[in-house]
């Protein structure tokens, strides 16, 4: 049995090498140019997806940090000698919502500087490929 497979891998072989044709054949260069944009497309559709799930998560985290921030303001009393007077659980309630507070603003500082290097990405990225549209995937000029 393995005389057989080896005789018609060999018959193949031969038949390739002495009929003298090559089977190496190159694609179109539209065909190229359509890969190449898919390429790009995939890369800056990624880095379009960050970049907005990044916005809109600092912008509901914003909105909940501002949210937090008033409830401190209304727990925390308008009266000069206020923080004498107060009450344990207010206190607790007080370093609660501080926490929340610096633990918001951390993660939105950390958003910002991710939101400025997703748009640098996009940036680079677009610079690197001049003849590519985001919208489109189609080239942003055409050549004569």
């Amino acid at each position: 049995m393995f005389q057989l497979f080896w005789r018609a891998r060999t018959h193949n072989f031969l038949r390739g090498r002495s009929s003298g044709e090559s089977a190496f054949r190159a694609r179109s260069p539209e065909r190229d140019a359509e890969t190449d944009r898919a390429r790009v497309d995939a890369i800056i559709l990624a880095i379009n997806d960050a970049l907005h799930a990044a916005e809109r998560e600092q912008t509901g985290l914003n909105r909940r940090v501002e949210d937090v921030l008033a409830r401190a303001a209304v727990t925390f009393g308008n009266g000069d000698d206020e923080y004498l007077e107060r009450e344990a659980l207010d206190n607790h309630h007080q370093d609660l919502l501080e926490k929340e507070i610096q633990n918001g603003q951390r993660r939105l500082k950390e958003l910002g500087s991710s939101i400025a290097h997703f748009k640098f990405m996009k940036a680079a990225a677009l610079s690197r490929f001049p003849d590519y549209e985001a919208a489109t995937g189609r080239p942003s000029r055409e050549r004569r």
